[in-house]
């Protein structure tokens, strides 16, 4: 008879993956690869679907139509910490198991998270351009100087893995103050013990100097950052969003920053990826916009893919994934 571990199954990647880690599924499944976020390729993914047992790849939505084109599935597996992509009802609905790769990219976020946090306060890009554009002909004068990151209070609002590791940074490396506000009853780490208080979510706004954003995108947070919000934050603060685009109103933070009211904002997320040519977001001079880059590393895309490769032949073996997301939670 035989058991899951022999058994072929179909298997779609829908994101391309390292050649000898395709290879590894290949050996054990049927494996096709179609990428539907090219328009060329989606007919034939959605056509894949009707026979997929399991699905590995990101950065594309499935949502409750595209689940009922696949009546055999059994597992996702994501190469992505945020599961906001998945029809995340349907699939607990189902008992399809979503994978994903949380722990692999929370050092290299967080340095992206610091590093925008850095070029929004020294105004870096602006005055790289400004030696690029040929404009660097004397010292430059006040109306060019940027502001210390050293002794600022950094609030981080969502303090999970990512959250903490943005701390460490600011804490122990640059000497701030961290308030924090996180949803669930996170404690401190013990590294980060006298430099990290529990604030809430208004008081956090209220005190920090600099604001980072690393919360999940859920319907508790979804909008979370509005006028209310970036009003209630200090006059001259800096707003760093590493997280998901639609967690901020983005009318909202280009009025705060169109008044004056926040000095800078760096930005890795936006409601809608890739951002649009003529979004006001993309040329303004007080922000720093990156196209999505928190984990965009070699090594880390490396270790995602390898994790989310395990995750589902684990699971297409009739065993337990290394980092299946709770949908009981749902």
């Amino acid at each position: 008879m035989a058991t899951p571990g022999n058994v072929r199954r179909n298997v779609v990647a829908f994101r391309k993956l390292p050649d000898d880690l395709l290879e590894r599924i290949q050996t054990r499944h049927e494996v096709s690869v179609a990428d539907p976020r090219r328009a060329d390729e989606l007919p034939r993914f959605r056509e894949l679907l009707r026979d997929a047992d399991g699905l590995i790849g990101s950065s594309f939505k499935l949502g409750a139509e595209d689940l009922a084109r696949a009546p055999r599935l059994q597992v996702i597996s994501s190469i992505s910490v945020g599961v906001d992509n998945y029809d995340l009802t349907g699939l607990k609905q189902r008992g399809i198991t979503l994978c994903h790769t949380p722990g692999v990219l929370t050092e290299t976020t967080a340095d992206t998270v610091f590093a925008l946090i850095m070029a929004t306060s020294r105004r870096l890009v602006e005055l790289s351009n400004h030696v690029r554009d040929g404009k660097w002909t004397r010292n430059i004068g006040e109306d060019l100087f940027g502001w210390d990151v050293h002794g600022k209070t950094l609030g981080v609002l969502g303090f999970g893995r990512i959250g903490q590791a943005v701390a460490r940074r600011a804490a122990l490396g640059f000497g701030m103050p961290v308030v924090f506000h996180d949803p669930f009853d996170v404690r401190v780490p013990q590294a980060l013990a006298g430099h990290a208080v529990r604030a809430s979510f208004e008081a956090v706004l209220e005190q920090a100097d600099i604001v980072a954003l690393t919360l999940p995108l859920c319907d508790e947070t979804r909008g979370l950052m509005d006028a209310n919000a970036f009003a209630s934050m200090k006059r001259g603060a800096i707003f760093v969003n590493g997280s998901r685009g639609a967690i901020v109103r983005e009318d909202a933070l280009l009025a705060a920053l169109d008044s004056g009211h926040l000095r800078a904002a760096g930005l890795d997320v936006f409601a809608v990826e890739p951002l649009a040519q003529d979004s006001p977001l993309r040329t303004h001079p007080r922000v720093t916009p990156l196209p999505h880059i928190g984990s965009a590393t070699h090594e880390t895309r490396r270790a995602m893919a390898e994790l989310a490769t395990e995750n589902l032949l684990r699971v297409l073996d009739g065993e337990a994934a290394i980092s299946a997301f709770d949908l009981s939670t749902i």
